[in-house]
């Protein structure tokens, strides 16, 4: 197969399924997998998608999920920074909701020894804070989704609804300054919502990537936040939007 037909086939892929692996390009196209680095590698100079470690991915269109096993290895740095920032928000004694992201498992590790109670729907950060002697867990149940590794629908909604929290933090797939916050399905989205509006303080945590985008299903307006937690300083026209609406930068 020529090179301009493999990677339409991966344009196709990558459209369809937002990411993929380079073991399943090579098996599918008959090619080696040196072959389809090479053709990652290329495609990414033209800005076509971005590489990671045994795949590739895009953000793009409002359905732009990506499957966990690809997320978890992405941006790691970012999300460590991340974390650090937000166990420095976060006081002895407070009641927090985590959400499901992966961006939040690193916030799990960050904030592991600390005398906190934890309120989350995922079981990956239950996981990461059942062996924590400090920390109080809430898990909320529902229905098992394998591919987030969280509980969720609408049992996962009712079991939400009876609680409250000093901090809620969560994560998103995109925020913009028109559409606020958004996911890229109703389940994370009314999960997020129910667990901002439950909190006395509601943060967003987010790597600079997830900046003016706009998935499928609004959260929120970026407006209602007190603070948001990113990676790297942010760009001026979202300080100045940030400062406009009283939401703290860190």
């Amino acid at each position: 197969m020529l090179a301009i037909a493999r990677k339409q086939a991966i344009r196709e892929q990558l459209q369809e399924y937002k990411s993929v692996r380079i073991t399943d390009l090579a098996a599918a196209l008959n090619v080696t997998k040196e072959t389809i680095r090479r053709d990652l590698h290329d495609m990414e100079k033209e800005g076509e998608l971005i590489r990671t470690h045994g795949g590739a991915y895009i953000l793009d269109g409002v359905q732009n999920d990506i499957d966990i096993s690809t997320r978890r290895v992405l941006k790691m740095p970012e999300k460590e920074i991340i974390a650090q920032k937000c166990d420095s928000l976060i006081q002895s004694g407070d009641y927090i909701f985590l959400d499901g992201s992966t961006t939040s498992w690193s916030i799990a590790r960050a904030i592991a020894h600390r005398r906190l109670t934890v309120l989350t729907p995922s079981l990956e950060i239950a996981n990461i804070l059942s062996v924590s002697d400090t920390i109080r867990l809430f898990v909320v149940g529902g229905e098992f989704s394998a591919s987030s590794r969280c509980f969720t629908g609408n049992s996962a909604v009712r079991n939400l609804e009876q609680y409250f929290v000093d901090k809620a933090i969560i994560s998103c797939r995109s925020i913009s300054m028109e559409h606020g916050i958004t996911d890229t399905n109703d389940n994370d989205a009314v999960i997020h919502r129910m667990a901002l509006e439950h909190a006395r303080e509601k943060y967003l945590a987010i790597d600079s990537s997830k900046l003016d985008k706009t998935s499928f299903a609004r959260v929120a307006p970026a407006s209602i936040l007190d603070g948001i937690i990113m990676d790297r300083s942010f760009p001026i026209p979202w300080i100045k939007y940030f400062a406009e609406n009283q939401v703290k930068i860190y």
